[in-house]
């Protein structure tokens, strides 16, 4: 167990804080969408009231350690400013002479947010760089990790500035709430557990797939990956998204499954096109019958959302990751879209893990309608593979 934000006394001490900023802006430097920035403002206001003088630090798309003025930061300091009621000024840089003269300038409650780390090359490559870390160190006296979209990343500030604050480091509210309900879902799912998986491919959640089977009692595998799955026994998939190298994985993960009595659900029908295009020629095919030459699986079909909704209906906590279809295309959304309504109704515990499914939850505004909505998909992923994350690790225990 590691030390939470409460177990800190902050009053007065200079908190340097990992967020996960790494939020989409438009071209007029607007927040398009704010959900990472409002998932850190707990952990940030609570600092803010404890008296605790709040330096912030956060990742900006991926500038390859070299400064570049349209991925800077400023957009979000005023964007925050807006959201605390109060001036988030901007540091002109993330260390340095006159960084250090505004963090020695800071009062009680002030909250002054660090230019994007990833304009040094010793953020991702921290051995090209040691400097950095130092530098950046040498600015605060008590480290917290709130960034659990980067925790799986073994980076300068989400990995290696912990161990310069021992027994002065935690876990924010964000990052403590996600280990909360990702260990309670590796360790102790109330039961039956099911998992949904779908996205679009095998070799990337194979990994995620085999940890699961520690747990789970069932399992959906619909979206590109399915296809994969369905050529591996000997069904037609036409022109569809296929890992022809991941074939024999898929038999061996159905292996594993069969051992351990888990049910495994594949689509019986899909929606398929004749091109990769929102307006191609559609229709129906059963998966059993196969999907024909030329033709492509585009979302799962109307028999098989039937078929799982009754059988999800049963599940106690339910783990959904990645959409079942090609949801950015409107024709081809109605799987993704039909078990999120349902999930979002259903009663039982739903967590749902990063990525592509979150995207379709929070463009259907159903985002607060689960149990949780993870901030971070590979790290979600990573968490439920491996039991553990670099971020986490870094930080001391109890």
């Amino acid at each position: 167990m590691k030390y939470s934000l409460q177990d800190l006394k902050l009053k007065g001490q200079k908190i340097l804080m990992r967020v996960d900023f790494n939020v989409p802006i438009d071209e007029d430097g607007s927040v398009r969408d704010d959900t990472r920035i409002q998932l850190a403002l707990p952990s940030i206001e609570y600092v803010i009231n404890q008296g605790g003088r709040l330096i912030l630090i956060s990742h900006f798309k991926r500038p390859n350690g070299k400064k570049d003025p349209k991925l800077s930061l400023k957009p979000i300091a005023d964007y925050l400013s807006k959201l605390l009621g109060k001036p988030v000024p901007l540091a002109p840089d993330c260390t340095g002479p006159e960084v250090e003269k505004m963090v020695d300038q800071m009062q009680n409650g002030d909250v002054l947010l660090l230019e994007n780390v990833r304009f040094y090359m010793g953020e991702e490559h921290p051995e090209k760089d040691p400097e950095f870390e130092k530098n950046l160190a040498k600015l605060g006296n008590v480290y917290v990790n709130d960034a659990f979209g980067a925790a799986h990343r073994k980076h300068t500030s989400t990995a290696l500035l912990a161990h310069h604050f021992p027994e002065k480091n935690a876990l924010g509210f964000l990052m403590e709430k996600e280990v909360s309900f990702f260990s309670k879902l590796i360790r102790n799912p109330k039961r039956p557990f099911y998992a949904i998986i779908g996205g679009a491919k095998v070799g990337t959640k194979i990994g995620v797939l085999q940890a699961l089977t520690d747990t789970i009692d069932a399992i959906f595998i619909g979206g590109g990956m399915a296809f994969t799955f369905m050529k591996s026994q000997g069904l037609s998939i036409g022109d569809s998204l296929c890992e022809d190298e991941h074939l024999e994985t898929a038999q061996n993960f159905l292996k594993t499954c069969a051992e351990k009595a888990i049910q495994v659900y594949f689509p019986t029908d899909y929606i398929i096109a004749a091109e990769f295009s929102n307006d191609a020629k559609r229709q129906i095919a059963s998966a059993k019958e196969g999907i024909p030459a030329t033709w492509r699986g585009m979302d799962i079909g109307p028999d098989t959302i039937e078929h799982w909704k009754k059988v999800l209906k049963q599940g106690s906590t339910i783990f959904w990751n990645g959409p079942m279809g090609v949801f950015e295309f409107s024709h081809f959304a109605e799987g993704t879209h039909s078990l999120a309504v349902m999930l979002a109704d259903i009663g039982s515990t739903v967590v749902v893990g990063g990525g592509d499914s979150v995207a379709a939850i929070n463009a259907m505004g159903l985002q607060k309608s689960f149990t949780h909505v993870s901030s971070g998909g590979g790290a979600a992923l990573e968490f439920i593979e491996f039991g553990h994350l670099p971020g986490l690790d870094a930080l001391t225990d109890r």
